[in-house]
Order: C-alpha cells, then structure tokens, then sequence
C-alpha cells in the first residue's frame, strides 16, 4: 500500500474562519447575538485573569486557579497521561496550532517559551513570552537557551520546531533543527484545538483577532497529550533528530509529516494576498491587470468551437488528432492523471518552446489549466532558464516582466499597439497602461505562435 500523498500549503493553513456550509453558517448568525454578548463579558473577565496571574506567584495553586478562570472565558483544557509529563526533561517539543499554545500548556506545568518575533516590551512580557534579549542568529540564541537550561532552577522550555501555526488537521510542518541542538533528551507534546462554527486560527491573522473570536465563540478545547521522551542517538545530527521527532508527532497526532517549512508558508500567504488583491468580473471570473484570461484567449485563434470557454488552448488541440501530444513510451501504464499533465506540457511547449518541459509539468500539477499556466510563465510568476534560442525572442519572465516586455515588443510588435514608454512613468494611471500593453505584447506573442504552429499543420494536413 502506498503512503499518503503529502498535503499542500492549501490544506495545511485555514485563508477563510466563517464555514462554507449553509447550516453552519446559519447557525453562526443565530448564534452571533449571543456571541457578542460573550465577547464584551469575557473581555471584562479576561482582564481579571491576567491581573490574577501577574500577582500570584508561579505555583500549583496560581495554574489551578487561572484554568478555572480561563474556563469561563471558552478555555477548556484537557489532559492525557500527566504522569509523563516533566519526568526530568527539559525541553518540550510542541506542534503549533493557535497563538495561545505555551499559555495552555503553563496551565498544566511550569515552563517558558522565549520570543522569537515581534518587539520586546509589555505585551511580549503579557502574552506569556520571556524575553532573552537575542536579536541576533539562531547560534547565538541556541547558545544562550543552552545557557538558560544549565540552570536548574529555570522551568523547561517549551519550543515550536514548526515556527508557524497550521490548523492542525493535515499534517506538520518542518521542524527546525535548532531546538533539537539545545539538549539530548526532548520530551514531544502533542496539542490538538478543537472549536464550533469557526475555524481554529486562520493564517496572517492576528493574535488580537484570534483573541477576540476565543472570546466569541461558546468554548474551545486543547487537548494535550504528553509523550514519553526521547533520547538522541549516539552520533545523531541534529536535522535528523528532528525529523525523527516530527514522525513520532505525526504518528500520535494522526497526520502527516510534511517538508513545507515556515518560509513556504510565508510564500504561499503572498500568493493569496495577491490573488485576493486581484479584482473579479460579474460573472465570477477573475481578471489579470490586463484584462481577463478568458477575454485574452478568446482573441486567439480558434481552430474548432471549444466547449470550454476557461482553457481555449486544450480544449483546441485536444478536438485536433493532429495536434494531440503523444504520450512518452515510459508511461504506458502510468496513471491517467500523468498522462492529462503530460498531454497539457506538450501544448503548453507548442505555444512556448523556449520554456523547459519539466517548468511546465511542476506547475500545471499546480494549476491543472493550460491557459493559466501559459499565464504564470509569460508573466514571471514562474522562474525558469530558456533552452532554446528562441529566448532570444522571449526573454525568460524569471528576469523581470519589464526586460520580457521590452524585449517582446522589439521582436514582436502589434500594429495597433503603442511603442513602450522609456521613461518611468509619474502618474499611477500611466503606469497602469505601460503594464497592460506590455502584457498584451506577451499574448499577442504567443497568439502568433500559436497561429503559426498549427495554421501551418492544418495546410500541411489538408489535400
């Protein structure tokens, strides 16, 4: 039996809280008066809690008092195996799942986790954070951990390897080796949230917001579960003790353990700020800067009516046979998946020959749309090395789109469209305009290629 295909950064991260189910979220409306009521309550009482917890010392009787308190405020934290927990260790190895996941733990057991992001002051020291005064590498901050845990005074530490918080559903993210270069011996510590109506967090979200809608919803549960530890191996790197831990995490969380670090994360939130950046049409389609995809393609020539309006460029070829791309002989029995993203390179290479094939393949495993992928590749939104010398002709997007632009319009240059300004435009609106011709010089290019190819297969394949 084959493993589980790894998940996505799509499946990993939450973009949207509100539920796309009709009866959830007409329950969430019903329910939003009361919720509202709670949230000015809990704000009230929340603000309690924490002077509580500022004025009694860190013990027992402190953690049993603030958890009853936090109870009130939806907080429900529950516990498995607390024999295991603390048996000499010092270092706790957590998954991230809400900004609120060392406060849950400091319920249950004495330990700090220091700041690794955001300013030093007040709110670090009141969000539960202990401040090292390490601004510099991750060395130096290891080093002064490493410090810290020769004390044994201090309480644990509680690190998240991830560095970035996901829903906690698919799977892990990649930890980071450093945590594993403090001590020997870590003691994994698996945390699962559960929450009606809403989603557990949701990614470039803020830890006020997050805080507010803890606050909003009836209630939410951590269920914490404490792992026995685990020895690093003679002559073990640190890389590889980490990924050991992920997979024992993984494994009693359920999941998957993934190779997406937090820098993919942060890449893959970009790329949705900028899909939501980009305006839609009436009719639910989303448009470019320089006008739909759908409208661009209908300019193209069209060999044969399409049925499908979205992908103009497969749904023509495909209805050709002489244009159908032939299956490589080493995937005769592949899968016909395989066979679909090889047939779609193919026409994708037809129209832009000087991008490689395997460019091509990664992203529309990606897209799963010829004329989006054509897109992404004229626009520079996928960096590749030309490999013919047709790149002469079309400079490789990876550059820059201005130098592609240009380079374009020297070579090809439409009747009716205006030679590109030299001068950086002063007016926003001017600028807007130099973009849009540039990116019609891009398809206007590829059009003509397009026509050429198989205007020239059509009088070769007529008697």
């Amino acid at each position: 039996m084959e493993p589980p295909a790894a998940p996505g950064p799509e499946r990993l991260f939450d973009s949207h809280r509100l539920p796309t189910d009709g009866f959830l979220l007409l329950a969430l409306l019903l329910y939003a008066p009361v919720g509202l009521c709670l949230l000015v309550l809990r704000v009230f009482i929340g603000v309690h809690v924490f002077l509580v917890s500022c004025a009694l010392p860190d013990s027992v009787v402190r953690r049993f008092i603030v958890r009853v308190m936090c109870s009130v405020l939806g907080l429900l934290v529950r516990q498995s195996d607390p024999r295991l927990r603390g048996a000499g260790t010092r270092v706790f190895i957590a998954n991230h799942v809400t900004p609120f996941d060392h406060n849950v733990v400091s319920l249950l057991t004495s330990c700090n986790t220091p700041a690794l992001s955001g300013a030093p002051g007040f709110i670090c020291w009141s969000r539960g954070f202990m401040e090292l005064g390490v601004t510099g590498s991750r060395a130096e901050l290891v080093d002064s951990l490493k410090e810290y845990s020769a004390h044994q005074g201090n309480p644990p530490l509680l690190l998240f390897p991830e560095e970035a918080a996901t829903n906690g559903r698919a799977g892990l993210l990649r930890f980071s080796s450093w945590p594993f270069s403090i001590l020997d011996e870590v003691q994994p510590v698996a945390l699962q949230v559960r929450r009606p109506l809403v989603a557990v967090s949701v990614a470039d979200s803020s830890w006020i917001t997050e805080l507010l809608w803890t606050f909003f919803v009836p209630f939410t549960v951590y269920q914490v579960r404490w792992m026995p530890s685990v020895p690093r191996q003679a002559d073990e790197r640190s890389e590889d003790f980490a990924l050991r831990v992920q997979e024992l995490l993984a494994m009693e969380l359920g999941v998957v353990s993934t190779r997406i670090t937090a820098a993919d994360r942060t890449e893959h939130m970009k790329r949705l700020r900028h899909t939501a950046r980009l305006p839609f049409a009436p009719g639910g389609e989303p448009l470019l800067l320089g006008g739909s995809l759908s409208a661009l393609s209908d300019r193209l020539p069209t060999l044969n009516p399409s049925p499908c309006a979205r992908c103009p460029f497969s749904a023509a070829l495909s209805q050709r046979p002489a244009a159908r791309p032939r299956v490589p002989p080493s995937l005769p029995g592949g899968a016909p998946e395989d066979v679909r993203v090889v047939a779609m390179a193919q026409q994708v290479k037809e129209v832009l020959p000087h991008v490689p094939l395997e460019v091509i393949k990664t992203d529309l495993v990606q897209t799963n749309c010829v004329d989006t992928t054509i897109a992404n590749l004229l626009e520079g939104r996928v960096p590749f090395f030309p490999e013919s010398k047709e790149a002469e002709d079309l400079p490789a997007p990876s550059t820059s789109q201005a130098a592609a632009a240009s380079g374009i319009q020297g070579s090809v240059a439409a009747p009716s469209s205006k030679p590109a300004t030299k001068q950086f435009a002063k007016s926003p609106v001017e600028r807007h305009l130099s973009l849009q011709e540039r990116k019609r010089a891009l398809y206007d290019y590829a059009r003509r290629r397009f026509a050429e190819k198989h205007g020239a297969a059509r009088a070769g394949g007529s008697p």
